[in-house]
């Protein structure tokens, strides 16, 4: 149980994509509310991962189907779900790279299929490219064109480098990176918007079900990572809700 000679600090695991948003909000919510969050980023696949094996946390901030899986699956809470943000996926090439036109669906079929190479992330806004090129019936003829980020790479990594000629990723996760250009998210017919989401574990970081003041702690945060205050900072970041 906390005492008063040892201060409350929260521990959380997420996904890339929210990790400079969440360093943001972390930080405001230290000078508002004196309470220390410390979120760990990783790959939303190992982030998953860790969940499932057990590890303890006090709340688990992921795309809001990876949170339904895990309440399905009974490691994080039933009803403890709270979407918190929203992010568009953008599209993005080398520095100094021909823009492609990216104004519909047609177009951006036609940079998929003249692009010698590209790369796409291994969450949802990558499974959703997947299928949407499974529509258009072109996945078989760009198989062999797709450059799969090792874990822990960022899309915009492997285009500033010239692996990937062109890159999908969330627009967050782009739009800070050096030696890219962001061309701006995917148009309105094909648009994807990933929804992120809280989740409070069924194994904790503390001795939660003894500890009122941390199970407060811990809600008074996701509150406040949902609140209409902090819209601004998800704006900067490239997200909204």
């Amino acid at each position: 149980m906390q005492t008063s000679s040892s201060p409350l600090v929260l521990r959380g695991i997420s996904s890339m994509a929210t990790q400079a948003l969440l360093a943001n909000l972390t930080q405001i919510y230290l000078v508002q509310a004196g309470v220390q969050v410390q979120i760990e980023s990783v790959g939303g696949v190992d982030a998953v991962k860790r969940v499932q094996a057990g590890e303890a946390f006090d709340m688990v901030l992921l795309a809001s189907d990876a949170i339904e899986r895990l309440i399905a699956s009974g490691h994080l809470q039933s009803g403890s779900r709270c979407d918190w943000v929203r992010s568009p996926v953008a599209v993005a090439v080398q520095a100094g790279a021909a823009h492609p036109d990216l104004s519909n669906a047609a177009a951006v079929k036609a940079a998929v299929l003249a692009s010698p190479t590209l790369s796409y992330s291994t969450g949802p806004s990558g499974a959703y490219l997947e299928q949407l090129f499974q529509r258009w019936g072109i996945a078989d003829t760009v198989k062999a064109r797709i450059v799969v980020p090792p874990p822990g790479t960022p899309v915009g990594a492997l285009v500033a480098s010239g692996r990937a000629a062109l890159g999908f990723q969330q627009l967050s996760e782009l739009m800070s990176l050096p030696g890219i250009e962001v061309l701006g998210t995917l148009p309105a017919d094909v648009a994807f918007i990933t929804t992120f989401s809280s989740g409070i574990p069924t194994v904790v970081a503390g001795d939660a079900a003894a500890d009122t003041a941390r199970v407060a702690a811990v809600q008074s945060f996701l509150q406040f990572l949902a609140s209409a205050g902090v819209q601004d900072v998800k704006r900067k970041q490239g997200m909204d809700f």
